[in-house]
């Protein structure tokens, strides 16, 4: 690897490792610890791991996870902030006043995690196993957030409804429901198209 190159990993893993610092501390004091079981959060706290181990499988499992909801959340910041289009409401807490502007501004990481883990993808390649890896993660960290949330948390991963509180089924139906929405509506597609653009032959 040529010395420029050596030379943007490390600022790159030093920047990203900045900002995880500036996140954690202050996402734990005004959110509490069980804001960390939402995915984005988790993919945060592991790209960094991946980072610094130079990791393809934790990488790619962070991808298949939430590379579709990222990219989601940056039309809906970007089409609010750019021309006032509300077109998911994944990012309208961005635009809430009643939440100080430093919390919101740490949410950028929102921007950032998506290319951090395209270019680890581009540098190290996509590892298949990662569909089956972050499926068996979301198993275990949505009944979890299930089972710790209590009355007027904020609704982590949509563990009590798409967006609301769901009335439509019991909710641990709805849970399982979940549970297979999760791999097969945004891991299954993802786990297909960074197969087709990143895996090495």
């Amino acid at each position: 690897m040529a010395a420029a190159d050596r030379d943007m990993d490390l600022w790159i893993r030093i920047v990203y490792t900045a900002l995880i610092a500036a996140v954690v501390p202050v996402y734990w004091r005004y959110y509490g610890w069980r804001n960390f079981l939402w995915f984005s959060d988790i993919a945060l706290l592991t790209t960094g791991i991946a980072l610094w181990l130079e990791s393809p499988l934790l990488v790619s499992m962070m991808a298949v996870g939430v590379l579709l909801p990222e990219v989601l959340w940056n039309v809906s910041f970007f089409a609010r902030l750019l021309f006032g289009v509300h077109a998911t409401n994944l990012a309208g807490y961005m635009f809430d006043p009643r939440k100080p502007l430093f919390l919101r501004a740490l949410s950028l990481f929102h921007i950032a995690l998506p290319l951090v883990m395209l270019w680890m993808l581009q540098r190290l390649g996509y590892d298949e196993r990662a569909l089956a890896m972050q499926t068996a993660v979301a198993w275990v960290v949505l009944p979890l957030t299930y089972a710790v949330l209590r009355p007027g948390d904020e609704n982590i991963n949509w563990v009590r409804g798409w967006g609301k509180q769901q009335e439509w089924v019991k909710p641990r139906t709805y849970l399982a429901l979940l549970m297979l929405a999760f791999p097969l509506c945004i891991y299954l597609p993802t786990h297909w198209a960074l197969k087709t653009l990143f895996v090495r032959g």
